[in-house]
């Protein structure tokens, strides 16, 4: 209440002041015009005028505690002394796509009724900031329109990020609370960061996604050949907004060399132009026994693909505790330089099932997949083309039973990009061919086309 009497007061102060200096500036107008004052005299006026309204100013600069603007990470309040800082973001993304919304994965995708479809994919509020100390960091972000395929109902708000950072040393921070879990680049990076209109199709089987936990986490030699990063983290295992259903947890480790003495930040496309070649390679794994077959946005759930005895996974629903031992792991590569950007992961995956005999078929299933991606703004090998145009291409493949033949799924996917503002506005058009294996007969074969606009501010 006292926080509103405050905000209030110094609004109607701020509008008795204006009032008044408009109506000081008619009067002196109008004497001047009416020669009742002289052309040096009305200067002297409006000098002194503008020096008090300066001074009044300043004097309010200096009172008011808070300071407000807009930079980097959207709308900012902060206050004069850097102890506390909140950051408000705002985005959508707005997307059409024909025939179908989402990744044709099994064979009844190739067989469902074709439909156009416009979509608003995310709508998200970002909170962020510090508190007490610069290094005490924040950051919340709500999912104001899920979506069945983003893991909610339609129309639900959600809180899929919350955590709480200690940053006071670069070698050594500590993070809590629930965000995706920074294994592999693809998922780590944004959706709003992304090269194409969504991730590839091995982020369905091989995402470990959000979790709720804590992590270690540090920058080593910055600057040098030695630089790198690492994380290693527990977590509950559970996926988002769940608690843990046994006393089981995950643990979860990644190192990352950037070999070239520059950092690689969580993005894609080279946007901001590297003028020197910025590159790293990362290893990751994680190990965990629960109810889950894999992860997604929506939390724990179950691979839709067969496993080795070609049955289908239990549901995470009816699962019983520490059913699955599921353990992975991810090697990484990634560039940037002079408009060129490469990425590239590949995955090994393990599912043990305590339901089956040791030994027995379905006991142990193998996964095994891998994207490459590469984009390139053309403006800087030919200066005719517009510099916000890029182009990219991405293949995967996802094998979800490595002991079995003819059932590895590939996508083919090419897309063009037009930056209106980096990042925070762009145009993404990409077409993707879908082809899955068969065990007899010809491979299933699917294509899909993609609009879609992302917005931040």
């Amino acid at each position: 209440m006292n926080v509103c009497r405050l905000f209030t007061t110094i609004a109607c102060l701020g509008f008795l002041l204006q009032a008044n200096a408009w109506a000081s500036d008619i009067l002196t107008d109008v004497l001047r015009e009416k020669e009742v004052i002289t052309k040096e005299d009305w200067v002297r006026i409006e000098a002194d005028r503008e020096k008090r309204d300066q001074e009044l100013s300043d004097r309010m600069d200096q009172e008011f505690p808070v300071a407000i603007g807009y930079g980097r990470k959207g709308f900012e309040l902060k206050s004069k002394d850097g102890k506390f800082a909140t950051q408000l973001q705002w985005r959508f993304q707005g997307r059409w796509s024909y025939p179908d919304r989402v990744d044709e994965e099994g064979i009844a995708d190739y067989f469902n009724q074709s439909e156009s479809t416009f979509e608003l994919r995310r709508v998200r509020m970002k909170i962020g900031g510090h508190g007490y100390q610069p290094w005490i960091k924040y950051y919340f972000e709500v999912d104001l329109q899920s979506t069945s395929d983003s893991g909610g109902s339609p129309g639900d708000t959600r809180l899929i990020d919350w955590r709480i950072m200690l940053e006071r040393f670069k070698f050594l921070s500590l993070q809590v609370g629930q965000w995706k879990v920074d294994y592999n680049r693809e998922r780590r990076d944004s959706s709003g960061n992304q090269q194409f209109v969504e991730r590839s199709i091995v982020n369905n089987a091989f995402s470990i996604d959000r979790q709720v936990g804590a992590m270690l986490y540090g920058h080593l030699a910055p600057g040098t050949l030695l630089d790198s990063r690492y994380y290693a983290g527990v977590f509950t295992g559970s996926g988002r907004g769940e608690a843990n259903d046994d006393d089981n947890m995950m643990w979860f480790g990644r190192f990352q060399w950037n070999f070239l003495g520059r950092d690689l930040k969580w993005t894609q496309s080279d946007v901001e132009y590297h003028e020197q070649p910025t590159a790293s390679v990362a290893l990751a794994g994680y190990t965990n026994i629960g109810k889950c077959t894999r992860w997604s946005s929506s939390g724990c759930g179950r691979l839709g693909s067969l496993n080795s005895a070609g049955l289908a996974y239990t549901n995470d629903s009816l699962a019983t505790n520490g059913q699955f031992r599921v353990d992975g792991m991810m090697e990484e590569f990634a560039l940037k330089w002079r408009g060129l950007s490469i990425q590239h992961e590949y995955h090994w995956k393990q599912v043990k099932d305590s339901s089956f005999a040791e030994g027995a078929p379905g006991n142990k299933t193998n996964l095994m997949g891998s994207y490459s991606q590469i984009g390139y703004f053309p403006h800087y090998l030919i200066p005719a083309v517009p510099k916000p145009l890029e182009v990219a291409f991405r293949y995967g493949f996802v094998d979800p039973n490595v002991s079995a033949k003819n059932d590895t799924l590939q996508e083919f996917t090419a897309a063009i990009n037009w930056f209106f503002a980096g990042h925070k506005n762009k145009l993404t058009l990409d077409g993707t061919w879908f082809a899955l294996a068969q065990p007899v007969g010809k491979d299933l074969q699917e294509q899909r086309i993609r609009l879609q606009w992302d917005v931040s501010f």
